[in-house]
């Protein structure tokens, strides 16, 4: 369950922003236990995230749940601006599943992301940091 929450953070990562807002969305991100640093994108109409550095811990969970690498793996799909900020898709490597996500920036440097397993019910939120361009 540690392991899920940490995932449905990243998700959290990506909703709130407006279109104004998209250029802030784009960078580097890691989460509260700087365990993933996930770069966030555009990708055409919409935005996506894929993973540029993660801890050891975090690798080994990734690879024991979905078989696969986690640094370079795309993590957040399809995210497009709402009007309450971004929505879309993010993959749990963990659990090898994909669920909905949502994220909205608090301000430059911070954004709120959310991700929610069922129909909103049962939902995780962290603050994620934006990082300097390199890591």
């Amino acid at each position: 369950m540690r392991h899920l929450l940490l995932s449905l953070a990243i998700i959290a990562g990506l909703a709130g922003a407006t279109e104004a807002s998209a250029a802030e969305l784009f960078g580097r991100w890691k989460n509260p236990k700087n365990s993933v640093h996930v770069d966030i994108r555009p990708c055409g109409e919409s935005a996506c995230g894929y993973v540029v550095w993660a801890s050891d811990k975090a690798k080994e969970d990734a690879l024991r749940g979905s078989g696969r690498e986690l640094v370079g793996m795309q993590l957040l799909r399809d995210f497009k601006p709402t009007d309450k900020g971004w929505r879309g898709k993010v993959f749990v490597p963990d659990l090898n599943r994909t669920f909905s996500g949502a994220a909205r920036l608090l301000d430059h440097q911070h954004m709120e992301a959310k991700g929610c397993l069922l129909a909103g019910v049962i939902c995780k939120e962290q603050v994620w940091t934006r990082l300097a361009s390199a890591d």
